[in-house]
């Protein structure tokens, strides 16, 4: 194989990324993003690599999840420590259940572009380029918004550098202290699950009581005051990708610096392809979806190119077949891992094989659909032995209606009442944290069986 550059993937085949018509301009905004400091560090990515080793062995659990696509117009304060609330409390289930740590990554700080199903779209007889996310066009259909403008890289930079500059206070400044555990509720994360929630975190708090009383408090209160919150996106707009990979001083090796975590989607994943050339020569670790049409040979080649060292953390699976697919697909999958003795963090993304189209329009996902496609991932690991390390979701702590279901038992005709969403419906604060009492729910039976064959 080639000796990895940066600018490697200029000569490999490119998907689902746009033709900019102002060539001059391209380059100089690539020229300014190149003298900018990276959003993260090498440091940081080793980290999460070890975390997510230890995912992969089921010593510790992700919990990645976040918007579908970030938005420059929908960009606050407030709708970052939403999501970082909602994570914090799913993060805690997770762990009250699964009784190991959660590795926590976040869809937040540069997932602003996106794949698309046709390179163009049609409304009322007009067709127009279609939207690729705020990084590259506008939502707006109109010819002028359409075009790609490489200036928008530059404002998905600075408002990826105020995100990642607000998640860092809040996961070390004192607001995700265990401490505060009741203080992380929202007020529409109303029924049973919240209730639930709410008694969990009495247990948790009286445990801490106990804890600082007999004198064990004092050791650990910055472990019990801090997190580690991690950033991730899909590597797809490759221009800024480029643009933002330094190379560690301590290492020699080369970092994405847009974030801790890339991954390569579904449509991306070509193993001659620019984008699993780019992903190749960092020291990130990466994530791969794989969908249906994914092959067990493919899948081979790409773990051989994306990890040919072999490393534990090194390359995320992330499994999107849709409910009622993952024990068509899945199986052989893991099977030719296993043929391969392939280090891998397997993880389920209940999302993005659920989309329909609802009567009334809206796209939408069917929240039972997400819990059916949770269980049968767990399934598919019991049987075979392997360890489901984590899941993936797209999702807000904004109250919006874009899943139907859940608790609060959205319905097709309440989509309209608060759909937000630019590109992908997302689930709420309540579908959330609903779903990570039924994860831990997975966790604890997989953990209590496990115990018993080692009794046994």
């Amino acid at each position: 194989m080639t000796e990895w550059t940066k600018s490697g993937w200029r000569a490999k085949p490119r998907v689902q990324m746009p033709d900019y018509t102002d060539t001059d301009r391209l380059e100089a905004v690539e020229a300014q993003l190149a003298k900018y400091p990276p959003l993260v560090f090498a440091g940081e990515a080793r980290r999460l690599q070890r975390e997510l080793g230890a995912a992969g062995r089921g010593e510790a659990f992700l919990l990645q999840g976040g918007d579908c696509a970030e938005s420059f117009d929908q960009f606050s304060a407030n709708a970052i420590r939403d999501t970082f609330k909602v994570m914090l409390q799913m993060a805690m289930v997770l762990t009250f259940g699964a009784k190991v740590p959660v590795v926590k990554v976040g869809r937040m700080a540069g997932q602003f572009a996106k794949p698309r199903s046709a390179p163009t779209e049609t409304v009322n007889g007009q067709e127009l380029p279609s939207y690729r996310g705020d990084i590259i066009n506008e939502l707006p259909f109109t010819a002028k918004a359409r075009i790609p403008d490489p200036a928008k890289m530059l404002q998905a930079y600075t408002q990826a550098a105020a995100t990642l500059n607000l998640l860092r206070a809040f996961s070390t400044g004192g607001y995700a202290d265990v401490h505060k555990v009741h203080q992380w509720t929202l007020g529409f994360t109303e029924g049973e699950k919240a209730a639930k929630y709410r008694e969990m975190a009495g247990r948790i708090s009286d445990t801490l009581d106990f804890m600082k009383a007999a004198g064990v408090d004092s050791d650990r209160a910055h472990t019990l005051q801090t997190v580690d919150f991690f950033t991730s996106h899909e590597s797809l707009l490759l221009e800024y990708e480029e643009a933002l990979t330094r190379q560690d001083s301590t290492s020699g090796k080369w970092l994405a610096g847009s974030g801790h975590m890339i991954w390569i989607g579904d449509r991306t994943r070509q193993p001659d392809g620019a984008h699993v050339e780019f992903a190749r020569g960092v020291l990130n670790p990466v994530g791969l979806k794989c969908g249906p049409t994914t092959t067990a040979e493919d899948l081979k080649v790409l773990m051989s190119r994306l990890n040919p060292e072999n490393e534990e953390g090194k390359l995320t699976l992330i499994a999107r077949f849709g409910a009622g697919k993952v024990g068509e697909h899945l199986p052989r999958l893991v099977k030719a891992v296993a043929e391969e003795g392939a280090n891998v963090t397997w993880v389920c993304d209940p999302m993005h094989g659920n989309t329909i189209k609802s009567s009334t329009g809206y796209k939408t996902r069917p929240f039972d659909a997400v819990l059916r496609e949770v269980k049968e991932f767990f399934a598919v690991h019991n049987a075979e032995g392997t360890v489901p390390g984590g899941v993936h979701f797209e999702m807000t702590g904004q109250d919006v209606t874009e899943c139907t279901g859940g608790v609060r038992a959205v319905s097709e005709e309440d989509l309209s009442a608060r759909y937000h969403t630019a590109c992908d419906p997302r689930l709420n604060a309540s579908q959330s944290l609903e779903l990570a009492f039924l994860v831990a729910e997975e966790l604890t039976a997989r953990r209590e069986a496990q115990g018993e064959v080692k009794a046994g």
